[in-house]
C-alpha cells in the first residue's frame, strides 16, 4: 500500500505543527419544521460573536464532487456540494453501517494544520481509500480552501460545529448557532452546508442536539463505534492497534486532523484494512444501499 516518498512528505508536515484556530460568526441560514425542509419565515443564527478571522472566498476552482445527491444550486454560480440527504431504515442518530458488507467509513474531526490535513488526505488517496472530514467552522475561516480541497478528493465534508465546544451543555439557541454558523461556512464554500453533522466533545448527541440537528437541516447525526482515542497521543501503535483491534464491517471510526500520532499510524491502518479486505469508503457510501 505505501509509496516512495510518504514518509518523507508526512514528516515534512508533523514537522509544521498543530494549529488551533478559534473564531465565530454570522449565520444566514434558515431553520426549518424538522423535516429538513427549510422553513423561509424563520431564520437561523444571530450575529457573530467576536470573531478574530476575515471570510476569504476560496481561490480555486469548483469541480464536481464525486457524490452526486441533492445538488441545490449555489449562489456564487459554481457547482455545489452534495446536501444532507435522508437514509431510510437508518436511526436519527447513526454509529455505525451495515454488517453485512466489508466496508468501514473512517471519519475525522476537522481541525489542525494544515500542512498534516493535506498530507493525511493525500496518503488516503493513494491508498485508494476515502474518508469523511467533519470541520470545525473556525478552522474552515482559517483554511477556506481545504474545503474544496476535501471534496475534490472524493470525501465526504460536514459540520462539527463552529468552536468545537461542549455544544450538549449549552442552552439551545447558542448550541443552535454552533451548528449554524458551520452550516454557513459550508454553504459559502461549497454550495451546501455538508452531508453530515457530528456534535463536538461529544460520542452522542442528547435529544435536544439531534432536535436541532435536523432544524439546521440534517436528517441525521453521525455518531461512532470506534474510537480510536488518536487526541489522548498514546503514539502511532497503539492507535493502529485500538482501531484494527475493534473495526469490523460497516464501523464508523473516529479519528483526528492535527495529532502527529494519527498520521503516522494511518499507512499501517490502511494496511491493515486492505489485508483484511475492508473497504475504507465515504460515510455517504457505506450507508447506501
Amino acid at each position: 500500500m505505501l509509496r516512495a516518498g510518504t514518509g518523507a512528505a508526512l514528516a515534512g508536515a508533523l514537522a509544521a505543527g498543530c494549529a488551533r484556530p478559534n473564531g465565530s460568526g454570522a449565520s444566514g441560514l434558515r431553520a426549518d419544521d424538522g423535516t429538513g425542509t427549510p422553513d423561509p419565515t424563520h431564520q437561523g443564527g444571530d450575529a457573530g460573536r467576536g470573531s478574530d478571522h476575515g471570510h476569504a472566498k476560496s481561490g480555486h476552482g469548483h469541480t464536481k464532487s464525486g457524490h452526486g445527491h441533492g445538488h441545490a444550486k449555489s449562489g456564487h454560480g459554481s457547482v455545489p456540494a452534495p446536501a444532507p440527504r435522508r437514509f431510510p431504515g437508518h436511526p436519527a442518530q447513526i454509529e455505525h453501517g451495515p454488517r453485512d458488507r466489508p466496508q468501514v467509513a473512517l471519519t475525522f474531526h476537522g481541525q489542525g494544520d494544515p500542512a498534516i490535513a493535506t498530507s493525511l488526505l493525500a496518503e488516503a488517496e493513494r491508498a485508494g481509500a476515502r474518508i469523511t472530514v467533519l470541520a470545525v467552522g473556525s478552522w474552515l475561516d482559517e483554511h477556506p480552501a481545504l474545503a474544496r480541497r476535501i471534496l475534490d478528493g472524493g470525501h465526504d465534508l460536514g459540520n462539527h460545529t463552529q468552536r468545537h465546544l461542549t455544544v450538549s451543555e449549552m442552552p439551545e439557541g447558542e448550541a443552535y448557532r454552533e451548528i449554524t454558523d458551520c452550516a454557513q461556512r459550508l454553504r459559502r464554500l461549497t454550495g451546501s452546508i455538508g452531508t453530515w453533522f457530528r456534535p463536538s466533545r461529544t460520542q452522542y448527541a442528547t435529544p435536544l442536539v439531534q432536535r436541532l440537528a435536523r432544524r439546521a437541516g440534517y436528517p441525521h447525526v453521525l455518531s461512532y463505534d470506534v474510537d480510536s482515542l488518536d487526541f489522548t497521543s498514546p503514539g502511532a501503535t497503539a492507535v493502529t492497534h485500538k482501531v484494527a483491534g475493534e473495526i469490523r464491517n460497516g464501523s464508523v471510526v473516529s479519528l483526528h486532523f492535527g495529532y502527529a500520532d494519527t498520521v503516522a499510524a494511518l499507512p499501517a491502518l490502511l494496511d491493515d484494512l486492505h489485508r483484511r479486505k475492508l473497504r475504507a469508503v465515504t460515510t455517504t457510501e457505506l450507508l447506501t444501499p
